[in-house]
């Protein structure tokens, strides 16, 4: 669903920040040679995630759903000096593409890859996180939030994509559509939870910021 008519998408995309090359290319190679292409970050997306992550300039950036790695490059240009960034994927396929970008940009050594389920991986890695990006399987949401709640600090910003599910958080409920009644109790969840103050962008798809009191 278009939120917005194709006009105004296509004005905000020309007075906004350009795409880089690098992420032209990487978005070409997605539409070519991967399943689903709609579920790249895009331009518009991508330079927002961009900003975010420099106006916060952290140190440790966690994201859950790699896809192509079109998102983990644009938090990846926030980083602070000798920062990392963790990106989780369930789909080993995607494993060289993402690893390809990753070694052209100037971030490639600051990236590190995992392959397998977020909610067992995330424990095991030792950082606690300034920035987070949850972009995978959204009937886990409340899963990885929970983790990724333990490791976090005060101050640290989560950021949750695709909240507003193409519109559907406002279409009568289909009993057997489980993204969307997982994400309408993870919406109300991030609103209720007094562990952070919350507000949903109306970015693409809906993106909610927390931050983490």
């Amino acid at each position: 669903m278009h939120f917005l008519s194709e006009d105004l998408e296509k004005y905000i995309d020309n007075n906004s920040e350009l795409e880089p090359e690098l992420l032209q290319e990487l978005t070409r190679e997605t539409h070519l040679k991967v399943i689903q292409p709609r579920m790249i970050t895009g331009h518009y997306q991508g330079r927002v995630l961009s900003l975010l992550s420099k106006i916060i300039s952290p140190l440790t950036i966690l994201e859950i759903g790699t896809y192509t790695g079109y998102s983990a490059l644009c938090l990846a240009e926030g980083l602070g000096p000798n920062g990392c960034l963790h990106t989780i994927d369930v789909n080993e396929e995607l494993h060289d593409i993402q690893r390809q970008y990753f070694d052209r940009s100037s971030y490639g050594d600051s990236i590190i890859q995992h392959t397998g389920n977020a909610i067992e991986i995330i424990p095991k890695i030792s950082e606690v996180f300034d920035l987070v990006f949850i972009d995978a399987e959204k009937k886990s949401y409340d899963a990885y939030f929970e983790v990724v709640m333990t490791k976090v600090k005060p101050g640290s910003i989560i950021l949750s994509d695709n909240v507003l599910w193409s519109g559907k958080v406002v279409e009568p409920l289909k009993r057997s559509d489980k993204a969307t009644e997982a994400l309408l109790k993870y919406n109300q969840k991030l609103k209720d939870d007094p562990r952070v103050e919350t507000v949903i962008l109306p970015v693409r798809d809906g993106l909610t910021l927390s931050r983490v009191l």
